[in-house]
Order: structure tokens, then sequence, then C-alpha cells
């Protein structure tokens, strides 16, 4: 079993790549929740909807999210009636989001939801929500505390960031199954989503990170910075923001309690180099995943580097001295 950790753009081009390559039945997806808003009364969650929509052939390739050949009349019409807009919901997206908090009102819980919509797209990888607790990703600006997305959709990630937090992560705790999920797979990967708001949410549920460092699995990252920016969106800010260099030496960082393996771009060469003098094992590949082909050859050669021999023997997390 591949277990994948997973939020944002990033992470369902990464996941597309892998369901080509093998099974999608043999595939378990731990997907970030700390997106997740309610908009018009209904509970709407982001990466939670790319990854069913990736998995199921419905994802737009256009832009990255949503569903492909969406209409946007209900949107239209709610700009019409003075609603706000920003969040940009399609029409078949918003069945989604309807059947969603439906299920929810009935007393399910989030994982149940998400299990009954993916069988109902007739998704067979397993898709779970980090946890079933609400928490909230808020970023601290000089206009005062924002929602992700407020911060990344409505603002465009123009405010400066001063701190972020993930309201209700306290009481937050695993969804069942992600533990073992984690405990038990062959290959434990990082989609090259963004490590502060996309990964970070899900290794701060209490019992992840813990459950990283103690797997027998061989756990991978894919870098989402390429020299010293983000490949999209605002990985590099937020990453400055929590004190983290904005290189693949900051990605390492982020995950040193528990990486085994890092896939960077060709065009970092060098600092891989320097990566691997902390004791890391570093693989250059190409990260950009412009094309159906590029996502496959990345998912190849990271479940390849994973299954080699000096992986297994790398596989105790003793981790690398990148403090």
């Amino acid at each position: 079993m591949i277990v994948v950790l997973t939020g944002g753009t990033g992470g369902a081009k990464f996941v597309d790549g892998l369901r080509q390559v093998i099974p999608s039945k043999d595939l378990t997806i731990i997907v970030n929740t700390g997106d997740d808003l309610e908009w018009w009364g209904l509970y709407v969650s982001p990466d939670l909807d790319s990854i069913t929509y990736v998995l199921a052939g419905l994802l737009s390739k256009e832009r990255g999210w949503g569903v492909k050949g969406d209409t946007f009349f209900c949107l239209q019409a709610m700009g019409d009636l003075g609603e706000p807009i920003w969040f940009h919901t399609g029409d078949r997206d918003l069945a989604v989001h309807l059947l969603r908090s439906k299920l929810l009102k009935q007393g399910k819980t989030l994982s149940e939801v998400s299990a009954e919509i993916a069988a109902k797209m007739g998704v067979q990888a397993r898709i779970l929500p980090m946890s079933n607790a609400r928490v909230e990703t808020r970023v601290e600006t000089p206009i005062g505390e924002l929602s992700f997305e407020e911060y990344f959709v409505q603002r465009w990630y123009q405010d400066p960031v001063k701190s972020i937090r993930f309201a209700g992560i306290e009481n937050a705790g695993p969804a069942p199954g992600v533990v073992d999920a984690i405990m038990s797979a062959s290959v434990v990967l990082l989609a090259p989503s963004n490590p502060v708001t996309s990964i970070g949410p899900i290794l701060a549920v209490p019992g992840i990170t813990e459950a990283l460092k103690q797997t027998p699995a061989l756990v991978a990252a894919v870098s989402p910075i390429i020299g010293n920016s983000a490949i999209s969106g605002p990985a590099g800010i937020l990453m400055a923001a929590q004190g983290l260099p904005v290189s693949i030496a900051g990605v390492a960082q982020a995950y040193r309690e528990f990486l085994d393996l890092l896939v960077v771009d060709h065009r970092d060469a060098k600092a891989a180099e320097e990566l691997r003098q902390s004791g890391l094992r570093v693989h250059c590949a190409n990260t950009i995943m412009g094309t159906a082909d590029e996502k496959i050859e990345l998912a190849r050669q990271i479940l390849s580097q994973a299954e080699s021999p000096a992986s297994n023997e790398n596989a105790a997390h003793a981790g690398s001295d990148l403090s």
C-alpha cells in the first residue's frame, strides 16, 4: 500500500501521476482539511474535493481545481443577489458541497462522508481526511487574522504574513484509519505540497508525526521548491514566515523528524549534494508536472527510488543533521 499525504494543486497533480502508475486500490490518500470553510452555508473541503475529482478523472486540468467542463450559473446568480463570489464554486462542484453538508447534518463524520462521496464517483482509492475534528488554518497579517482561503483566494496572498496557526488542533485527533495506514504502508509519500499550510496541518494533528517517525515504511517527500522560490503559490512566503529557508534545505528541515528520501528538481543538483552531506538521501528529477507524461515519470521515479535497496537500508528515520 502506498500512502500519500497531500494538499493543494501540486498534491493533486502528483496523485494524478501515481494513479496512472499503480492501481488506485493500492493508494491511501491522507488529505489536508485545514483549508475547509463554510461557503453560502455549505461545508466546503477544497483539498478533499480536488483529490476525489482527480481520482475520478473529473478534475479540471486548466484550473487545477474544480470539475472539468463545469458551469458557473449559480455563482453568477449569487453575485446578482449581492452575495460574495470570490470563492469560485462551479455548479457541479456545488452539488458535492450540498451533499457533504446534508450528510454531515445527518450526523455522519467527515471520514464517512468523504468515503461515501468517493464511492458514488467510482473512486477505488481510499481517501482519508487528516481528522474528523474541525481544524482551520489561520494566517496572521497586518490587516488581521484571515482564514487560509481568504488569504490565498480572496486576497491573492498579497498580505505580509506574521504567523500561521491551526485553530482547533489541540482538540483534534487523526481520523480513523490514518495512523494504521501510515504504520502498515510499504511507502509513505509527501506530495509536492506547501510544507506549511498543506502538509503542516496534517503533521500538527496529534499522533500523525509520531506515526511517521515510527513506521517501518520509507518516508519520501517531493520538494515544492526550486532554487529559492515555490513552483507555484505562497509556499515560499509561508516558509519564510515560519523561519524556514526557502530552499530544498528548508523543505528537508520541515520534515527532518521522519524524512528518509527527498526528491528535488534537477536544477537543485548543487544544493542536493550539500544536503547529502548532512546524511539525507536526495534524488534529482524533473519535478515540474506540466504534462501527463511528466506527472507519470515523476511518480515512477519516486517509486523506483523508494523501492531501491539504498532506500530500504535508510528507512529507520534516524534523522539527518538539519536543525
